[in-house]
């Protein structure tokens, strides 16, 4: 195995053993293969769209592909290779439909693809048959000349990012065929061997672009159905009674958790990336939903054994789990672990019984911190603000965001949002902000000085809230009194700072290391073009953004 796609890769090269992750060389393998499976399908749906033709079934499994190959997603190799015999099936069924098209359109018979991966047919209907034949298509394959494999990367692992933002925004009913037609379209660039550098260079920045058409979309959907969200306090302990937590991304999904479980006896917490669910007034109208339990994904094994209800992982972000809760454990959506149980649909009647079955949790009040401070509040409070900033009380505006990890120097960041001055608002998002969002910044003014934007999901509220700030002082985003330090994980963070390049938003300051995929001279770019560099000390990244 070789695998480099997130901020663990091992030794700062990548993971050639085991994943830092979990991932195994067998579920690499099968991994592997998807995306060489998807290449293929990609080929075939791009080439029928040229011809006029489109299938919505190609097109969502495109979505379900993709989410599937995210760090932190699936690890379990039969479930993977289920998915893999579906991707072969939607190859054939987009080569069908490029083959029909072409006949209706030209006459006569479609050119034939003799090589690549539009040829591509399942070693067997086994399990080990496909991880062997995986193993044949790492990432080291994709291309020779090491800046061109960089830049395939950066767009490979973009349109990983994207394709699980699209598949929330799908399931809530909020779809451009633009974007449908990007991914196909970049994916097929990917197996093409006259592609250049150049080529993915651009085809990265479209997808930055493509991606803050997705994130508006799984925004309009979540307000749509949820309503804006509203800042309000969540508790972080817990009630003495039965209990269910829920943690990944899926706000959906928990709606159906809490609808099912309504009238039960049992209260409903978030964990990790779902902590934000509890701004949105559509969700904290039902009265069991409670609060939050615990902080981000990676210190899942340490807090989990401590919540005795049933506990449900709904998106990525899930680690090996420890023996004290896997037996209160559910997985849903694309979400898989060799053992655990896997839900399908959306009856949840499973975990709901579990959580009937399980001891009372204890009382145990907690500190109650604010989330809710999404695009829409903010500029409910913006004459304020900026008041606020012309009367000198607000200095300057700190993004301290992005996803949180394992990897030792992530200490960085708490260090720098306490390091930030009085007089500085610091806004936040994704799971990042829980190295601190425990701490007491206080107010300026009686605007909060830690503004929880929300999860990874919601980074269109956070472009929304720089591009209404320059808005309102007539300059462009790099002309604000903003500083953008940002940590990062895996694809999702990935493909928002490639939406930040696509707005020419510069000086971004990246940790709490740069990823393992960028060769020097594409960073060399990056640096010339844009500004973009990594994190140092807090110390320095301070005096570096005040003295501007």
């Amino acid at each position: 195995m070789f695998c480099r796609q997130c901020e663990q890769a091992a030794r700062g090269i990548g993971c050639d053993v085991m994943g830092n992750c979990g991932k195994n060389p067998e579920v690499a393998a099968l991994l592997d293969l998807m995306i060489y499976g998807l290449k293929g399908v990609s080929i075939y749906a791009n080439l029928a769209r040229e011809l006029g033709q489109k299938d919505q079934e190609v097109d969502h499994f495109m979505l379900d592909g993709l989410f599937t190959r995210v760090t932190n997603v699936n690890f379990d190799p039969d479930d993977i290779a289920r998915r893999l015999q579906k991707c072969y099936q939607m190859k054939e069924r987009a080569k069908s439909l490029y083959e029909n098209a072409y006949q209706q359109q030209k006459g006569g018979q479609a050119p034939p693809i003799t090589d690549g991966p539009a040829t591509w047919t399942p070693a067997g209907s086994d399990t080990k048959s496909l991880i062997d034949q995986g193993r044949q298509y790492g990432v080291l394959t994709w291309h020779q000349d090491p800046d061109t494999l960089s830049t395939i990367e950066i767009l490979i692992y973009g349109l990983l990012g994207m394709g699980a933002f699209a598949w929330h925004a799908a399931e809530l009913g909020k779809e451009d065929d633009e974007i449908y037609a990007f991914i196909h379209r970049a994916f097929a660039a990917t197996a093409n061997p006259q592609a250049t550098l150049q080529d993915f260079v651009g085809l990265s920045l479209e997808c930055g672009k493509q991606n803050l058409r997705t994130m508006e979309l799984l925004y309009q959907g979540h307000e749509e159905r949820f309503q804006a969200p509203e800042p309000m306090l969540v508790s972080l302990g817990t009630r003495k009674g039965k209990g269910i937590l829920v943690s990944g991304h899926d706000l959906p999904m928990l709606e159906e958790i809490l609808k099912q479980s309504q009238g039960k006896g049992i209260y409903v917490y978030t964990h990790g990336e779902m902590l934000p669910a509890n701004g949105y007034p559509g969700l904290r109208k039902y009265d069991h939903f409670v609060g939050n339990f615990g902080g981000a994904w990676q210190n899942q094994t340490r807090e989990l054994p401590d919540f005795e209800g049933a506990i449900i992982f709904n998106t990525n972000c899930i680690q090996k789990p420890a023996a004290e809760y896997t037996d209160r454990l559910f997985t849903w959506g694309e979400v898989a672990w060799p053992g655990i149980p896997h839900l399908e649909g959306h009856d949840f009647t499973p975990v709901i019984d579990k959580a009937l079955a399980l001891p009372d949790l204890l009382e145990s009040p907690g500190k109650e911190i604010m989330v809710g401070f999404g695009h829409e509040a903010v500029f409910k409070v913006a004459g304020t603000v900026i008041d606020a900033v012309k009367q000198g009380a607000i200095k300057r505006f700190f993004l301290i965001g992005g996803c949180d990890g394992a990897k030792p120097g992530r200490n960085y960041f708490t260090e720098l949002a306490e390091k930030v001055p009085d007089d500085c608002v610091i806004l936040t998002l994704a799971c990042g902000k829980n190295r601190f969002n425990r701490l007491d910044f206080g107010d300026i003014g009686g605007i909060p000085r830690l503004l929880d934007v929300g999860q990874c999901n919601d980074a269109y509220s956070a472009i929304r809230i720089a591009v209404g700030l320059a808005d309102a002082f007539g300059c462009g985003v790099n002309d604000l009194p903003l500083s953008m330090i940002l940590s990062w994980y895996e694809q999702k963070a990935h493909v928002i700072l490639l939406t930040l390049l696509h707005l020419g938003i510069k000086g971004i300051r990246l940790g709490p290391s740069l990823p393992a995929y960028i060769s020097p001279a594409v960073l060399q770019v990056l640096v010339q073009n844009y500004d973009l560099g990594p994190t140092t000390t807090p110390d320095q990244d301070l005096q570096h953004a005040l003295g501007r």
